[in-house]
């Protein structure tokens, strides 16, 4: 898996290879990733006029040019840097040189921040660099997830100089590849309106993504990926990179002037910094990367069986619960004797859950005051929390309660008791966004606050499941416990503290699930994802707009993690074919409900029970199948894909239509169906073969809309 000769790294998985090597014993030069290559390398060094060189080597190696595997500041490397270090002359000059390397069986952990877990084929490289001028030194390790092809990348800096060095830019992963001639696809938008595909050439500079919001934002996911200009989801080659990490981030890409292309993920430079005392280290977060030769869909499936397998926190539930969530349906408006009325709704349609969202603290009536208060409301809940749940659960469903614990609202007790404990700057105005502010969470007592406030609130409250929210972004980020030559680093400590109470959680509360939020899909990525079974996918629960949210979040997340909710909150449309269809675009993921079940018409209620006992049929192959696109939503006006079993002898296929022109065909293909088999689709009453189901089925759009169609095939 990970292999050492003469000097030559070779990293393999089932299907890719990275290799690298030490020239003249001193330069790490990376040499190629892609498919298995039988041993030969297919880059070669290069050199231009005015790129830097030393003495002793001449012009067979120049930092400028070489294909690097990681890259200091201002060592005549012109390209994005990875490593920015001020050192105590105060130039941030760096040069590392490679020392040793080791090799072994599983993973560090990286302290304080989300990683994925290594299994038993886990093997990590751990390559030793020195800068011989300044004595601080770095530490590279590749860890290597074989099954999935997925290599994760990180960097241990230790300053050993003597005197305080300062990390100005710094990034976990540096891929250096040949030639431009790629697409860059990422995921862009806003709140509602999350995570769209976008598809563009590389251009000769640098071209990037990024959050300066303080989480990994609504507007840019930290997910990209590189492909030739031809690939499709079944053909082409992919490189897929993502970073483990929900705070402020930098993805960059360089085509540089040999036409080469230059890849890194990292924290960045503008809203990081950090003072690095002598004989102190910093850990940067985990970044991973994948290549297909299979095209975009086989890049998807690596990283969703990734994040599965390495991820996500084990299911605290047998059975994945379909939540009934009372947000879009009462808002604030909630009480005892309401939330009962829901719960024998629930029971009665096989929703297994009630999540009561928002309303139940403090003085909370409405968004501009009590948050920070995290005691029941007495008014709501007369006999308090525990004997309110108990009669809830008695009901015979489960029960879940929302909290947003990094945010605090200037009317409430903890502000007045306690506003420095906000993020701010000496001397400027704290900006407010929805009526809130946000607490400094990397400041200890912060977190000892709200770790002593929830356990006296949840005390014997038969709680299993906890909504956490996260409704703005991060502004005039100061620290009140830092001092000036720290304030830099207040960023990263308020994400660390937010880990900190996140693995908090899941000690104190063990058979609890976790469901992520930050207004929607505002920190959907793979540092939430350690702590959260699933993520709100956004606050836009209309179909059609979902579609597309859907299918790109489905590009780089498994449907594990997509939270879905069919949505008609006050039963404001009976209509049996409109609620039809929202149900079939939410099962493309974890099923949920927001609707004022207690006030439904019976109709309603017998039909969500029915999506409820249909779902539960191909429930597993969503969750924890293999999922293919057929149809691009943003190129063509149907969303096409299929979740399957490893062999193909189950498959579930939908096609959404999310435009209302007629007799458009198309065929949607199968191709990993069985060709001898016979399949039987009980939703329709059809029978195939497999070799049929290869050749595709003829799907024709229609003048309706909204409308989808949806086919389960069970080998016979």
């Amino acid at each position: 898996m990970i292999q050492v000769k003469d000097q030559r790294f070779t990293l393999q998985t089932k299907n890719t290879e990275y290799i690298f090597e030490i020239l003249y014993d001193k330069y790490l030069v990376h040499l190629y990733y892609g498919g298995k290559t039988a041993g030969e390398t297919v880059y070669s060094s290069r050199y231009k006029a005015f790129s830097p060189f030393t003495a002793e080597h001449g012009t067979t190696y120049s930092p400028d040019t070489c294909m690097a595997e990681f890259s200091g500041f201002g060592n005549g490397d012109f390209r994005a840097t990875s490593l920015k270090l001020k050192n105590k002359n105060g130039d941030s000059v760096c040069s590392f040189e490679y020392r040793s390397h080791r090799i072994f069986a599983g993973r560090i952990e990286l302290p304080g921040l989300p990683y994925a877990d290594a299994n038993a084929d886990t093997e990590t490289l751990e390559v030793s660099l020195l800068d011989p001028v300044t004595g601080c030194g770095v530490q590279l390790y590749y860890t290597v997830f074989p099954k999935e092809d997925v290599i994760s990348r990180y960097a241990v800096i230790e300053n050993r100089s003597g005197g305080d060095a300062v990390i100005e830019k710094s990034m976990s992963l540096l891929l250096d590849l040949p030639g431009c001639e790629y697409d860059m696809i990422s995921l862009y938008g806003g709140h509602n309106n999350e995570r769209h595909y976008q598809r563009r050439p590389l251009f000769h500079g640098n071209q990037s993504i990024g959050s300066r919001r303080g989480a990994s934002s609504h507007q840019f996911n930290p997910f990209i990926a590189l492909c030739d200009h031809h690939a499709t989801e079944t053909a082409g080659e992919v490189y897929g990179f993502n970073f483990v990490y929900s705070g402020n981030f930098l993805d960059e890409v360089e085509v540089d002037q040999l036409c080469g292309t230059r890849v890194q993920l990292g924290l960045g430079s503008e809203n990081f910094s950090w003072l690095l005392k002598d004989g102190e280290r910093f850990t940067t977060p985990e970044a991973v990367m994948t290549f297909s030769a299979a095209g975009i869909g086989q890049m998807s499936r690596n990283f969703h069986a990734f994040t599965r397998n390495h991820i996500l926190p084990p299911e605290p539930f047998e059975q994945r619960p379909v939540v009934l969530n009372t947000w879009e349906a009462c808002y604030f408006n909630i009480d005892e004797a309401e939330m009962l009325r829901f719960a024998e709704a629930a029971a009665e349609c096989g929703t297994d859950m009630v999540v009561m969202d928002d309303g139940w603290f403090g003085a909370r009536n409405n968004d501009k005051a009590g948050l920070g208060d995290w005691f029941e409301n007495k008014e709501k809940f007369k006999d308090g929390l525990a004997a309110f749940v108990d009669r809830m659960k008695a009901k015979g469903i489960k029960f879940g309660i929302w909290i947003e614990p990094e945010m605090v609202n200037p009317d409430s007790e903890l502000y007045r008791a306690h506003p420095e404990w906000c993020l701010q700057v000496k001397g400027r105005e704290s900006l407010l966004s929805r009526h809130q502010l946000v607490l400094d969470m990397g400041n200890p007592a912060v977190i000892d606050y709200l770790k002593e406030s929830f356990s006296k609130t949840f005390e014997g409250v038969a709680l299993d499941y906890f909504k956490w929210d996260m409704n703005r972004h991060l502004s005039e980020v100061g620290s009140t416990v830092l001092p000036p030559e720290r304030q830099g680093e207040a960023a990263y400590r308020h994400m660390l503290g937010v880990y900190e109470l996140f693995r908090w959680f899941k000690e104190k509360y063990p058979h609890a699930m976790i469901e992520n939020c930050s207004g929607g899909g505002g920190r959907y990525d793979l540092g939430m994802m350690k702590f959260s079974t699933m993520i709100w996918t956004s606050d836009n629960t209309h179909p059609k707009p979902r579609i597309k949210i859907q299918y790109s979040s489905l590009l780089a997340y498994p449907a594990a993690t997509m939270s879905c909710h069919v949505s008609n909150p006050k039963n404001v449309c009976a209509d049996p074919d409109v609620l039809k269809f929202r149900w079939q675009v939410a099962v493309g993921g974890a099923l949920g409900y927001e609707l004022h079940l207690p006030d439904a018409l019976q109709e309603i209620k017998d039909t969500v029970k029915k999506q409820i006992a249909d779902y539960r049929v191909y429930e597993d192959l969503i969750l924890r199948g293999d999922y293919y696109p057929l149809c691009n939503p943003y190129e063509t006006e149907i969303s096409a894909f299929y979740y399957a079993n490893g062999d193909h002898s189950r498959i579930l296929l939908s096609a959404l239509q999310n435009s209302s022109f007629s007799g458009h065909f198309y065929t949607l293909s199968v191709p990993g169906a069985q060709p001898d088999a016979v399949y039987y689709d009980a939703i329709n009453d059809l029978t195939l073969t497999g070799r049929q189901l290869i050749v595709g089925i003829r799907y024709s759009t229609v003048d309706k809309d909204p409308t989808g169609k949806m086919w389960y095939f069970v080998k016979q």
